[in-house]
């Protein structure tokens, strides 16, 4: 990847002896996390942080999660910014043009949960297949039926992969030990991909036809928004199941649900939402801590933030009614978490942030 553009072409940091001295900030780190980033950056100072707002103003690089956000008002709180290091592939949490005005670059984990995402994926995908929701459901109503338990065999049929990068790759190894075959179709095909002989690269719609489930692994674009709305939904076999581990808007969340209600899909296996806080609280919640939030820093609440409110609980809502089928499994944006994986992830995270002291960044993006 390309140095991220900036004003800065390489770090600046103070020298002392023969090491260079930083102030780093990690937020929201597990307690051996923070041992090993202490151990393996002694010569620095380190700072651990339980939120992204206590990170201290002179410090030169961050390194933070997906559930952090960065933007201008924090930017313009800590002036001797250099790096923001993301333990993770998604860059969405970070405002990455007020980074690139200032000349803040980013860098990310390109490559440390294929395995472990792909699992998650097959975990969905069989939860949905066996019905487990119903399953587990039905001996609390005080009965028992096998014919509305049952559920269908994966063998022969046919997957179709939205994304075939590294994780739609390592899901098509596990389909095919499944014995079902493999369409795949990607905005930009990988062409050392294509030469592997156990998928079949398609037309979007050709996979929407075909495919007995489909399961999304691709980057969130503006061709790829919504890739998922009523149309192509309702190019898809009846009955259906979707499985979606890579961004939530890929799905149109309205659409995924009237056709649910109408049997069109068969059922939904999700680890991200539109909103993901639906996925780790209530709606009801959410909504109400937003409400004493705005009534403590609104004097007068303007029409078009009004506007913006209604959406988010419409929104909101919509997720909560969503979740509460019983032909849908979620999980709260966990499908890279694993010993391994996270292991992994800290890391290529440690190597991130010592090149880039060095003055021989790795990893940063591109310019959007």
């Amino acid at each position: 990847m390309e140095f991220f553009a900036a004003k800065r072409s390489l770090p600046n940091f103070t020298q002392t002896g023969r090491a260079y001295f930083v102030i780093i900030s990690f937020v929201a780190l597990e307690d051996w996390e923070k041992e090993f980033f202490a151990s393996n950056l002694a010569e620095h100072e380190i700072e651990f942080c339980s939120r992204i707002d206590h990170v201290d103003a002179q410090t030169e690089i961050v390194c933070l999660f997906i559930d952090q956000k960065i933007g201008e008002s924090f930017l313009e709180e800590h002036p001797a910014l250099k790096l923001l290091a993301t333990r993770s592939h998604s860059i969405e949490h970070i405002d990455t043009t007020a980074c690139q005005t200032r000349g803040i670059a980013i860098c990310r984990a390109p490559a440390y949960g294929d395995v472990t995402v792909a699992e998650h994926t097959f975990a969905l995908i069989l939860a949905l297949s066996r019905r487990l929701r119903v399953i587990m459901q039905m001996p609390k109503q005080g009965s028992f039926s096998y014919e509305l338990t049952r559920g269908f065999d994966l063998a022969g049929k046919t997957i179709g992969i939205v994304g075939m990068g590294r994780i739609g790759h390592a899901v098509t190894r596990l389909a095919r030990g499944f014995s079902m075959e493999v369409l795949a179709y990607d905005p930009e095909p990988c062409a050392k991909i294509a030469e592997e002989p156990d998928f079949t690269y398609c037309s979007l719609e050709e996979v929407l036809n075909r495919s007995h489930v489909i399961s999304l692994h691709a980057n969130l674009t503006a061709t790829t928004y919504h890739i998922l709305n009523a149309e192509a939904i309702n190019k898809c076999i009846r009955g259906v199941l979707i499985i979606n581990t890579a961004r939530g808007a890929l799905i149109d969340t309205t659409a995924l649900r009237e056709a649910l209600e109408s049997g069109q899909v068969g059922g939904a296996g999700l680890d991200v939402l539109e909103d993901e806080r639906i996925l780790r609280d209530s709606a009801s919640h959410i909504i109400s801590d937003n409400i004493i939030r705005h009534l403590r820093t609104d004097d007068v609440a303007s029409e078009e933030r009004d506007a913006d409110r209604l959406r988010e609980v419409q929104e909101l809502m919509l997720g909560d009614a969503l979740l509460a089928r019983s032909n849908v499994v979620f999980t709260p944006h966990v499908a890279f978490n694993s010993i391994e994986s996270v292991e992994r992830l800290s890391e290529v995270t440690l190597k991130n942030i010592e090149s880039f002291i060095r003055g021989a960044p790795l990893n940063l993006i591109a310019q959007p």
